[in-house]
């Protein structure tokens, strides 16, 4: 019985011996050949080893350019670069976060977004939209536009909060801090945005979503200066509205 055991898993290591490829060769030859190659990123940027919040990161690089490097294509093959945020933020896990709500709307966030870790199960942390956090994050993925989640999720409240800047010690940042103490013990400078109080989960146009819905998009593409092309209003696919 060990024997065939032997025998069954040698055929099994030949076989899969036999699928291995050189990936950098198999998607550069695919670009070659005109074929659109699509690659995803794990984790956020805040997580990453060089441009995140230390130590609290991951050993990998979750920014763009790290799909350059892992799968072995050059940087000019790329054409572009989607960012995927929320409409208000969440972490897991323990690590700064300026625009945490540990009130009833970070309550109500957690609770209406299902907020739960992927892997882990864990409750993620909720706040307001954190827009030097998205601004940063676009500047160090060459973000070409934005897919904004769970605007459905807003749709709760009569009056949104957006942080536009950080204050420490008398000083005022309007972009995100290179010094994690500043980030760290910072407290948001907030605008208010109006709500719109009305459901959208049904809408795939974005001409008739609640005009300040509308508003509330337009403004976030003000601050973090990327366009957001695509947003989701809901869990199912079908709940996508995609901008020209």
């Amino acid at each position: 019985r060990a024997k065939d055991i032997i025998e069954e898993y040698l055929g099994y290591a030949q076989e899969l011996k036999a699928r291995i490829s050189d990936t950098s060769l198999l998607v550069n030859k695919a670009l070659d050949e005109g074929k659109k190659v699509f690659f995803e990123g794990a984790q956020g940027t805040l997580l990453d080893l060089d441009h995140g919040t230390y130590p609290y990161v991951t050993s990998s690089s979750p920014v763009a350019g790290g799909a350059c490097a892992g799968v072995g294509v050059g940087p000019m093959r790329i054409e572009r670069v989607i960012g995927v945020t929320k409409a208000y933020t969440t972490r897991v896990g323990e690590g700064p976060f300026p625009t945490e709500q540990k009130n009833d709307v970070g309550k109500t966030l957690a609770e209406r977004g299902k907020e739960l870790g992927t892997t882990t199960g864990r409750k993620r942390r909720c706040g307001w939209f954190d827009a030097l956090v998205v601004k940063h994050s676009a500047r160090v993925n060459s973000l070409s536009d934005i897919f904004l989640t769970k605007l459905d999720v807003l749709s709760t409240f009569e009056k949104i909060k957006v942080a536009v800047a950080y204050k420490f010690e008398g000083r005022v940042y309007d972009n995100f801090p290179s010094n994690q103490t500043v980030f760290n013990k910072a407290k948001p400078v907030h605008e208010e945005i109006e709500g719109w109080k009305s459901d959208i989960s049904e809408v795939t146009d974005f001409n008739k979503l609640p005009k300040a819905a509308q508003n509330y998009v337009k403004y976030l593409e003000e601050k973090v200066e990327v366009p957001i092309r695509t947003i989701s209003v809901g869990p199912s696919r079908k709940q996508t509205i995609i901008r020209s």
